[in-house]
């Protein structure tokens, strides 16, 4: 078992400061802000004043890093646990469970960020998909008042196992919906006296991902996070103040990322990618809610005990869709510019390597004819989609490649066909298959370990590059396995 102590013993040291020894310690709160999505090199005093402000006052990790695969469930994960991918099993925002999943549509492959699939997750691994405490979990059992606001998928991770909402005070997208953790009697009342509804707005033009002809949004998620940030000034942070107890609130902001993924800046060209206009309206939106949870916490008389924790998930990268060796490339598509990459490319490259048919578990598991590509890019490859012999998990900059029955010979045969392919650079496959020429073993990238999920057989990177920009890391793209612009 594998543990990172970085974030989450931070926040628990510092929220349960003065439990023991002296007296006169003082009890100091925390607020983790997660500015999903940030590439740290993008905050500078003109883009982001308010995060560049606690950077530059405060302590800096110059040196911090994603967990690959670089997702958001996986590193909520362990941003709330403490511990590496290889113990909590959260491998990428989709994963194979090994069971039809109710909320996904009864599909093998669910993605994560969903309340009611974190639920039947839950339920289906006695009740915690994780297996490992949360530091939400942690602190309310030691007495702190505990919330976690923002984005869908990771807010409940915090504090998934209970789902009352009273415990935890849980505010996402599905706030006030019947897929949504409930809201207190107490907080819907003070909602009320705020004017402020109890169902979270969505998203609006800001969800429009666009497709390969219509270009995706051109404005950041400002009225949904207004909302988020409403809750956390004008209700949440008020009603710790009356407990008089130290809390721990954790805030996560769907921009830059949710904006990022969805730019429509110039459609189906690498530059601007993820720096054009939209984007850095996105990270000013992220920044401007930091300094309103600020401006609340002085207003409050709760700044000088509070300690401020900020910490992106991931970075990001503009996505690529093209190859020279892909077959399922060369194939047209109704949705898919002619001789771009498809969603679920490497199913389809795999299925037609190894002569196997290629199954949408997504869609009922209907079987996949020529000129048609998995929905979500995840697929089931065997003879019987009840009984796969490869499952792809399709995440984007990275894909997971399952084996239900743990084949060696199949797994070579896999690890074979991958490395023929260009938008490959890196495979690390499963220590208990062997060793294997051109690959790495998972336990160096920490994805091995207690987890009670399956564990992937392969981790399959795709390839990066950079655009030709003075700063790579600001201009880097990545051949990525779906549909947005961006990764």
């Amino acid at each position: 078992m594998k543990r990172i102590v970085l974030l989450g013993g931070i926040a628990v040291a510092c929220a349960c400061a003065g439990s023991v020894g002296a007296r006169s310690v003082i009890k100091h709160n925390v607020v983790l802000f997660v500015p999903d999505g940030l590439r740290p090199a993008m905050v500078t005093r003109e883009t982001a004043p308010a995060m560049a402000a606690v950077r530059d006052l405060g302590v800096n990790f110059r040196n911090s890093h994603s967990l690959f695969p670089t997702f958001t469930t996986p590193n909520a994960a362990a941003m709330a646990t403490g511990h590496y991918l290889g113990d909590t099993g959260d491998f990428s925002n989709t994963i194979y469970t090994g069971f039809p999943v109710p909320g996904a549509g009864n599909s093998l492959t669910p993605f994560l960020e969903s309340d009611p699939v974190l639920g039947d997750v839950d339920e289906h691994f006695a009740g915690d998909y994780l297996d490992e405490a949360t530091i939400l979990k942690v602190a309310r059992a030691q007495g702190l008042s505990t919330a976690t606001i923002g984005k869908l998928g990771p807010t409940l991770i915090f504090d998934h196992t209970d789902r009352n909402g009273t415990s935890t005070i849980v505010v996402d997208d599905s706030t006030g919906t019947p897929a949504g953790i409930p809201l207190s009697p107490e907080l819907v009342d003070k909602l009320a006296a705020a004017d402020l509804p109890s169902k979270a707005p969505s998203r609006g033009d800001n969800g429009g991902a666009g497709n390969a002809t219509t270009p995706g949004t051109t404005t950041a998620n400002v009225a949904q996070q207004d909302y988020f940030v409403d809750v956390a000034t004008r209700i949440v942070l008020p009603l710790f103040k009356e407990r008089r107890t130290p809390f721990v609130l954790v805030f996560w902001s769907r921009d830059p990322d949710g904006t990022q993924h969805n730019q429509g800046d110039r459609l189906n060209r690498l530059v601007p990618g993820i720096n054009g206009l939209t984007s850095l309206a996105a990270i000013k939106n992220a920044d401007d809610d930091l300094a309103k949870l600020r401006a609340a916490l002085d207003a409050l008389g709760l700044a000088d005990r509070t300690d401020i924790v900020i910490a992106a998930d991931h970075g990001f990268a503009t996505i690529s869709k093209e190859s020279g060796t892909s077959v399922a490339a060369q194939q047209r598509y109704a949705d898919v510019p002619p001789g771009f990459l498809p969603p679920g490319f490497l199913a389809m490259d795999l299925g037609m390597a190894l002569e196997l048919p290629v199954f949408d578990p997504d869609a009922k598991n209907t079987l996949l004819e020529r000129g048609h590509h998995p929905s979500r890019g995840n697929a089931l490859l065997g003879v019987s989609p009840s009984d796969p012999d490869i499952v792809v998990a399709a995440n984007g900059g990275s894909d997971l490649v399952y084996l239900p029955k743990r084949d060696r010979k199949m797994a070579g045969r896999v690890i074979a066909s991958l490395l023929r392919e260009d938008y490959v650079s890196g495979l690390f496959v499963d220590d208990a298959l062997g060793a294997f020429p051109g690959t790495l073993p998972l336990s160096t990238i920490n994805l091995r370990g207690s987890a009670v999920t399956p564990m992937p057989a392969i981790a399959v990177n795709f390839k990066t590059f950079a655009t030709g920009c003075d700063r790579p890391l600001l201009c880097t793209v990545e051949v990525a396995s779906v549909t947005r612009t961006s990764a």
